[in-house]
């Protein structure tokens, strides 16, 4: 049977599943702290027993790559200033730990606010975590962050150091997204220090533009229509090959 049947079967999956992964990307292209997702492809059989890959379909298909899955882009988004004391902004590889009711959890987004009881939040209500995985409480007065995440705080009995920002480092592979803009960290996965320089008065954007996503979406969309061309074309070569050999036996 015709392996091309196969190949552009193959490729019609493989873009559909990534028009998924783009459209996503492009939906959070305004959202602060947002790490896009990219495709990666794979043997269709790999890591299969090898007496499986020795029939004619394994044969056929084998050497025509799918999506394997998606890895985390941790390239670097553009830091916007914003004025906010309490917008906070990562300058290199590193993110923030906070503390959901799920666990903890790991942003690039720095929006964030001083809570009721004085906590360092975020706009979701979770807690920003130090070093040690412990809230930060921020007393009323003038706040200045430094480069080294060390927030300080000018109150009206002098300057108070209120503690200092926990930022971790992971591999990418370590780190699976949650959201639009959490990311958990795998069972055993080792964070690293980080030499992320803090940024006070700035956010962070997404590291997947509009532009840019927009382009990758529309290319996607072309490929996967030709690709359902080519296996429309295949079949109806089979059908009729079949036919017309059927009424030869």
């Amino acid at each position: 049977m015709d392996s091309g049947l196969y190949a552009a079967y193959n490729g019609l999956i493989a873009r559909m599943q990534s028009l998924d992964t783009a459209a996503n990307n492009l939906s959070n292209a305004n959202t602060s702290g947002f790490r896009a997702q990219r495709d990666y492809f794979r043997g269709v059989l790999a890591g299969m027993p090898p007496g499986d890959l020795e029939s004619q379909v394994g044969d056929a298909v084998n050497s025509f790559g799918i999506l394997g899955g998606n890895t985390l882009d941790l390239s670097q988004g553009e830091i916007t200033a914003t004025g906010n004391p309490l917008d906070l902004a990562l300058d290199g590889s590193g993110f923030f730990a906070v503390q959901t009711a799920h666990g903890i959890r790991y942003t690039r987004d720095g929006g964030f606010l001083r809570g009721a009881d004085g906590t360092l939040e975020t706009r979701r209500g979770d807690a920003v975590l130090d070093g040690a995985g412990q809230k930060i409480v921020v007393p009323t007065g003038d706040v200045h962050v430094g480069s080294d995440g060390t927030i300080s705080v000018l109150t009206a009995d002098g300057s108070a150091i209120a503690g200092k920002l926990g930022v971790s480092n992971f591999k990418g592979e370590d780190l699976t997204a949650e959201g639009t803009n959490l990311l958990v960290a795998r069972e055993g996965a080792t964070a690293t220090a980080s030499e992320a320089r803090v940024q006070q008065g700035s956010l962070e954007g997404a590291n997947e533009g509009s532009v840019g996503g927009s382009m990758k979406l529309l290319l996607l969309q072309r490929q996967a229509e030709m690709m359902q061309r080519a296996v429309n074309l295949f079949s109806n070569t089979l059908d009729k090959t079949a036919a017309e050999d059927l009424g030869k036996v």
